[in-house]
Parts: structure tokens; C-alpha cells; sequence
């Protein structure tokens, strides 16, 4: 009878630990990073195993004297801290575009390439909300020195509904 029970609260054990683990099929929102990059991003987050996933942002701005698009795509692995506490990292890659006119009638334009890594935690609640804290350096490549040809360090704060 003591060795039903000891293998009754192991198995317990693993499935609650498996259970703790896994990651949402499906995510989508916003990823709201600080003004050096685009801003807001819409965000979707799909797993492609109990703890990978791939991660695909779009960025835009708009304005009288400014257009652009970032399209950025990440690899993360996901590991449990306790709980709805998920920690992730990874490599991501990247492409833009944008639009610039000066004031004196000049304008620029350039289309560029980035480099990224990706490091965040993030916390999943029991109803379908996904809130997260990352780090993203991003080394970009184009062919003006207007903003993407630089390192550049972002901060973002996702929120996500999960289905």
C-alpha cells in the first residue's frame, strides 16, 4: 500500500510538472518596445513543440515626414520557473523599410536587414492572458547610416491573448 501511494504522488509529480511546462498552441497582441525601434508591434507567437516557438512582430509608423514597416522573426526556447512564470531566449532575424523627408525638400529611403537575439520572462495567467518583459539587441544592415546600421537595444512589454 505505501508503494501505490509513493507511485500515485510521483506520477502526480510528472504530470503536474508536464502540465506546468507547456507553452499556449497560439498567441496573438501587442508588443509595446521603447521609441529607438518602431514602437508597437503586432505580435503572434506560435509553438512548434512543448517548449520552442517562433515569434513574428510587424512594426509600422506613419506620419507627416516619416513612413516605415519592420517585419522581425524569432526562434525562442521556453523554460518554466514556477508556476505561470516562463523565462525564453533565442535568435530572431529581420527586414525594413522606410521613408524619411527633411524639411528642406531632401528625402531618404532605405530598405535593411537585422540580426537579433531575444530575451524575456513572461507570465501566463489561468485565463487566456500571456503578459511579458523582453530584451532584444538587434544589429542592423542597410545601406545609409540613417538608424539601421547600428546595434540597438530594445525593450518590450508584450501582451498577448492565447488560444
Amino acid at each position: 500500500m505505501k508503494n501505490t501511494c509513493m507511485a500515485i504522488l510521483v506520477s502526480l509529480g510528472f504530470i503536474a510538472t508536464g502540465f506546468a511546462q507547456e507553452i499556449s498552441k497560439n498567441a496573438i497582441g501587442l508588443r509595446l518596445g521603447d521609441s529607438d525601434g518602431f514602437g508597437a508591434e503586432v505580435s503572434y507567437q506560435r509553438a512548434i513543440g512543448d517548449n520552442n516557438r517562433l515569434e513574428f512582430d510587424l512594426g509600422w509608423r506613419d506620419g507627416s515626414d516619416y513612413d516605415g514597416f519592420k517585419l522581425a522573426g524569432l526562434y525562442h526556447w521556453v523554460w518554466n520557473i514556477e508556476g505561470g512564470f516562463n523565462w525564453y531566449a533565442g535568435p530572431g532575424l529581420g527586414f525594413g523599410a522606410y521613408s524619411f523627408d527633411h524639411y528642406h525638400g531632401r528625402k531618404d529611403s532605405d530598405a535593411f536587414v537585422f540580426l537579433a537575439g531575444n530575451i524575456g520572462i513572461e507570465y501566463s495567467f489561468d485565463f487566456p492572458l500571456l503578459l511579458s518583459l523582453d530584451f532584444r539587441p538587434e544589429l542592423g544592415f542597410g545601406n545609409s547610416d540613417f538608424d539601421n546600421n547600428d546595434l540597438d537595444f530594445d525593450i518590450g512589454l508584450g501582451v498577448r491573448y492565447q488560444f
